[in-house]
């Protein structure tokens, strides 16, 4: 199974449009969240608007700009490629629980419609495994029916994964994402999980975003199956390289993303040959805004695959201050920068 070669982390030469094209239709946002969710209550975005449609340049504050760069790539394929032909028009979605405590869960839930599948957090930094199993149990009470699966973003060590895995199953889980941060301990998790008899497949998320071959995972036999984004990944096509080339179950999900982000997912999921788990795409109902008044939040549990575009008057409202938008505006600079020297023969 060979590796992707380094430099599909950059778009083609051909596809990457000048700085001053980018920035002309460049608009920074702030957007207001209705509940913490990795440590912020404000997500912000720079939305890129190219003669294809729209794109999303959102890395995290702390990632760098080497990591940033997948994400630019991601937008500019967006904005100035488009999407590959898609097999489907509606992507089922699952709803996503923040570590909140127990008794918000049908608060949260209410807020996405009927709910086949959810996605809850665990191992949040300041709690314990006893508000895990009270969250996930709320969740299983609500939803008697629904697939639940649970993401812990590598917050527990072998050992810790492996106690909580064993009891969080006693409420049935479909899945556990990214138990524990590195490949080998996933490797020992699953190991672990099935020599007991404990029921629960192991997916790999930072194992696949952010390493350097996002492939290792699959030959390390360390996950069942893998989750898959698009910005963090550089773009829909690459995605679906990784995923052809890993040979293992994927799963849609998101960055936190606005409207015009989600579509990039939907656009992968869409093309995907197989998509045998809901997706994490339905985010967007954590934000207490969004760019466009018709977002891509769920509908019967799934959303219909739509393009976005931005309303001028939520990009007014929503504009993020004078210093952030500067902020933004600098990154993207370097960050196409790196994108170019990248790409450069």
């Amino acid at each position: 199974m060979p590796a992707l070669p380094p430099d599909s982390q950059a778009p083609p030469a051909a596809f990457l449009p000048g700085l001053d094209e980018l920035l002309a239709g460049a608009h920074v946002v702030s957007l207001p969240m209705r509940v913490k969710f990795r440590g912020i209550l404000q997500r912000e975005a720079l939305l890129l608007r190219g003669p294809l449609g729209w794109g999303e340049f959102c890395p995290f504050p702390e990632y760098g700009d080497a990591e940033a760069s997948r994400w630019l790539a991601a937008a500019v394929e967006a904005g100035w490629s488009g999407f590959p032909a898609p097999l489907r028009q509606s992507i089922p979605v699952n709803a996503t629980v923040p570590a909140v405590p127990a008794g918000r869960v049908p608060e949260v839930l209410a807020r996405f419609g009927r709910v086949d599948a959810v996605k809850v957090k665990v191992a949040e930094p300041g709690q314990d495994l006893a508000d895990d199993t009270a969250r996930v149990a709320a969740v299983r009470e609500a939803l008697p029916g629904a697939a639940i699966r649970v993401d812990a973003n590598g917050g527990w060590d072998v050992p810790g994964a492996v106690t909580a895995l064993t009891r969080l199953a006693a409420v049935g889980l479909e899945y556990a994402e990214q138990p524990v941060p590195d490949i080998a301990g996933l490797a020992e998790v699953r190991h672990r999980l099935r020599a007991a008899g404990v029921p629960v497949l192991v997916a790999a998320d930072e194992s696949v975003r952010k390493e350097d071959d996002p492939l290792k995972v699959a030959r390390a036999g360390a996950a069942d199956l893998i989750v898959v984004k698009v910005a963090p990944l550089g773009g829909v096509r690459r995605a679906l390289d990784i995923v052809a080339q890993a040979g293992l179950p994927a799963v849609v999900s998101s960055a936190l993303d606005t409207s015009v982000g989600i579509r990039a997912g939907l656009a992968l999921a869409a093309a995907l040959p197989e998509l045998p788990y809901a997706c994490g795409l339905g985010t967007v109902s954590l934000l207490a805004a969004d760019v466009t008044p018709d977002s891509l939040v769920p509908d019967d549990g799934a959303i219909r695959l739509r393009d976005v575009n931005p309303a001028p008057e939520l990009l007014a409202e929503y504009a993020a201050p004078p210093e952030r938008r500067d902020w933004w505006l600098d990154r993207l600079r370097r960050v196409h920068a790196a994108l170019a020297a990248a790409a450069a023969p």
